[in-house]
């Protein structure tokens, strides 16, 4: 977990620490440094921009306005403040004066000046206007999707349902991509046009597979002939809280998790009820190690809401990464209670505690999620990570048995082969198929580490040992902290007379070793056994063969 910064006495103090606090991303105490230095230098504008992105990220956007109406009033351009005060015209329904701020050059973006100036002019109930907008803004390179999905929105928020479907179906400007939040407001546009059929059809293309309660509760409307309300925009302001998280989605995947937050705290801020938003800032949150306020994110789902379940996961992740564990095992319990139809809880359990290396607690986990899924190509993962489980609780039989149905379900899938590859290895049975398996993931993914330490290992097993160097060194150059893989180097050198470099390397694994990790697979004492009287004789007390018979054969 990131430290508290020391603050220092006077601004410089302050400032220093908040800017400490802010590189942490710990934004309650950026907030508190910023605004103590801002008493003694109000009007300084880094010290102003700052503070007003710690408040957005805290999500405390009110606090954060007033910050940056005062670097409005002094001139002061930034980007920051202006998204701030564009959140708070349209949270107070000023498009007047928004579209004015525009107009006389107040700037954030293509994308978001575009899509603002049209909401406003929607908010004033000038919809010829709103779509004018819509239209320019879809002619500027690379925003003509943002645009038209926008437009449809705003249209089915005006009751043109037949517009809007034009639009999503691609009638008009070709299909639109298709996010899973654009597929659910497509759906309810085609339930307003009395289309249920067409809607369910898009439902079952888009969400087959899918467990979510909330695709479940919508196909069930829409099969028992319910007409679905449309609720993704109603107004101007979900408007723009739509615009913040669309923008929110598309930095997700690049940004820094500090900037996207940014539009999601935005987004929520405009639309409190914007469940998709709060689980984005929540993850991004996580990211960035701030698990307490991701918790309270996630906290703020209803139990009612279709989304809750991925709340808890999220929060039960959440806090196993923050170190609380019981608290974490505690949250899927009692989604198992409440939610445990979901194959995703079940799951949720089994790797929380083959992460906790309670692996046989996670071997009846894994079993139910499966039971509840059936089989299919997406389940390759449970009988992995259950076949994981096997393995460590000391059932060979069933681990190799869901190793291989794995590798049925997803053939060539790497990190199967490897596992299962250097099981066998480490077993030293079967070991032409481990080569071949370990060969097949390294070129699947010739810079895992892992991997290539897998194929290293198997040429060593197999008594090749010149073959083994290359791997094993360009596995150490990827892997260059990891124990295991130095002591692996280590063996390789000594096999092939390189003596001095291999006590280097069996040094280097055991200065990685963690001391508290008992289960690993590094082990101290034998590496201090190997420093003290060489491999050969390691390798004959343990009554293993000896090196030149392995070279021999």
């Amino acid at each position: 977990m990131p430290t508290l910064p020391v603050k220092a006495d006077g601004i410089a103090g302050a400032y220093l620490a908040g800017r400490a606090a802010s590189f942490q991303s710990d934004y309650e105490h950026a907030a508190q440094y910023y605004a103590q230095a801002l008493i003694a230098d109000p009007s300084n504008p880094r010290l102003l921009e700052n503070a007003t992105s710690a408040f957005v990220n805290l999500g405390r956007v009110p606090q954060a306005h007033v910050v940056a109406q005062k670097m409005q009033m002094s001139g002061f351009e930034s980007q920051i403040a202006h998204l701030v005060i564009t959140a708070e015209q349209f949270k107070r329904g000023d498009y007047d004066q928004l579209l004015d701020d525009i107009a006389a050059g107040r700037r954030i973006g293509p994308l978001v000046d575009g899509l603002a100036t049209a909401w406003a002019e929607l908010g004033r109930g000038r919809m010829t206007e709103a779509l004018a907008r819509f239209d320019e803004l879809s002619e500027q390179n690379g925003l003509q999707g943002f645009a038209f999905y926008h437009k449809a929105l705003a249209l089915a928020s005006a009751g043109d349902y037949e517009g809007a479907d034009a639009l999503f179906s691609g009638e008009e400007q070709g299909p639109l991509r298709q996010t899973r939040r654009g597929a659910m407001a497509h759906i309810e546009v085609l339930s307003q046009l009395d289309r249920n059929g067409d809607a369910l059809q898009l439902l079952d293309l888009l969400f087959s597979n899918d467990t979510d309660p909330g695709i479940g509760d919508v196909r069930a409307r829409l099969e028992a002939g319910e007409t679905l309300p449309f609720t993704h925009v109603t107004n101007a302001g979900d408007g723009a809280a739509e615009m913040f998280f669309s923008v929110a989605g598309v930095l997700s995947t690049d940004a820094a998790p500090g900037y996207t937050l940014l539009y999601s705290r935005l987004a929520e801020y405009l639309r409190e009820d914007h469940v998709d938003a709060i689980l984005l800032s929540a993850a991004m949150l996580e990211d960035l190690e701030r698990y307490e306020l991701a918790t309270q994110s996630y906290n703020r789902v209803p139990r009612d809401h279709p989304a809750f379940h991925a709340a808890e996961l999220g929060r039960a992740d959440t806090l196993r990464r923050a170190g609380k564990d019981d608290a974490a095992i505690e949250v899927l319990q009692q989604l198992a209670k409440s939610h445990g139809d979901l194959p995703a809880v079940h799951t949720a359990m089994g790797d929380m505690m083959r992460g906790l290396q309670r692996f046989e607690e996670a071997i009846p986990a894994y079993d139910r999620a499966l039971e509840l899924t059936g089989e299919g190509d997406a389940l390759w993962f449970v009988h992995y990570a259950r076949g994981i489980s096997h393995e460590r609780s000391g059932d060979w039989d069933n681990a190799e048995a869901d190793f291989r149905r794995a590798l049925e379900l997803r053939p060539n899938q790497p990190l199967v082969l490897n596992y299962l590859g250097y099981s066998l290895v480490e077993k030293k049975i079967k070991l032409d198929e481990a080569l071949e398996m370990i060969e097949t993931a390294a070129a699947e993914r010739p810079d895992s580490g892992f991997i290539i330490d897998s194929l290293g290992w198997v040429l060593y097993r197999l008594g090749r040992y010149d073959e083994a160097v290359g791997h094993m060194e360009r596995a150490a150059e990827l892997m260059p902290v990891d124990p295991v893989v130095n002591d692996h180097l280590g063996d390789v050198y000594w096999a092939v007379g390189r003596e001095t470099e291999a006590q280097f390397q069996w040094k280097r694994a055991l200065s990685f070793i963690d001391p508290e990790d008992t289960d690993g697979e590094a082990d101290p004492d034998r590496i201090r056994r190997k420093l003290e009287v060489g491999l050969d004789v390691v390798l004959d007390e343990e009554g293993a063969p000896p090196l030149r018979v392995a070279n021999d054969g």
